[in-house]
């Protein structure tokens, strides 16, 4: 499958080659052993025309990894919308929550790349600039949490969820991403369960527990 596009038409084809190219190489070498003639090729440019637009391999990373964030980031936000924001009501809670934690327990080819990129972020941090890591935090991972808790506030302000004082929107929003990504992960550690039932089970796995912490009680039903 082609790697999804990073960017809006409005942005140049040079560019574009040119980001792409670089968030290719950066996820297959990682930030210290990627090169700049290397990129280059990959993009189909010179290694002239880099150092004049981003000025160091510095800044070139700076700008692909937040550009990559974004992309990934527009991608989840549209599924936490999708999945949290028509929840109105208790009896559709529990199958918003399942859908966002299924959706999470999900690989999706269009995100393979990125992620490859943040794996080998992870490994090199000490060698990554900083305020790169901190562009890309909030171009990407921030923006994401941010969209979960601001639902969680609606579902709360709703009456559907119980925010205790210890318990903001944020914290409750990185409980839920912890509980899908154990799902996730548990999968990952059990080879053959790949079905759809397997992956549903999975989901009311992780929905349970958040449920069982902030789930406001249902309607009495005497």
């Amino acid at each position: 499958m082609p790697s999804a596009r990073l960017f809006t038409d409005e942005t140049s084809l040079k560019v574009r080659a040119l980001l792409d190219g670089a968030v290719s190489v950066f996820a297959e070498d990682g930030y210290s052993r990627a090169s700049i003639d290397k990129i280059a090729r990959c993009a189909g440019v010179s290694s002239r025309t880099i150092y004049n637009r981003y000025g160091s391999k510095a800044g070139l990373f700076r700008a692909a990894i937040v550009a990559s964030a974004q992309h990934v980031a527009d991608l989840q936000v549209g599924i936490v919308r999708d999945c949290l924001g028509a929840v109105g009501d208790q009896s559709g809670l529990r199958h918003g929550l399942t859908a966002f934690a299924r959706a999470w327990d999900t690989p999706d080819p269009r995100t393979a790349r990125h992620f490859a990129l943040v794996r080998q972020v992870r490994a090199d941090v000490e060698h990554i600039p900083s305020d790169a890591l901190a562009a890309w935090q909030e171009a990407g991972p921030r923006r994401v949490q941010a969209e979960i808790a601001a639902q969680i506030d609606r579902l709360a302000g709703l009456g559907l969820l119980v925010l205790p004082g210890t318990v903001d929107a944020w914290t409750a929003a990185a409980h839920l991403v912890a509980l899908a990504v154990a799902g996730a992960n548990t999968h990952r550690s059990r080879p053959g369960e790949d079905g759809e039932a397997d992956a549903r089970r999975r989901a009311e796995a992780a929905v349970h527990p958040f449920l069982h912490g902030l789930g406001a009680p249902g309607p009495d039903p005497r």
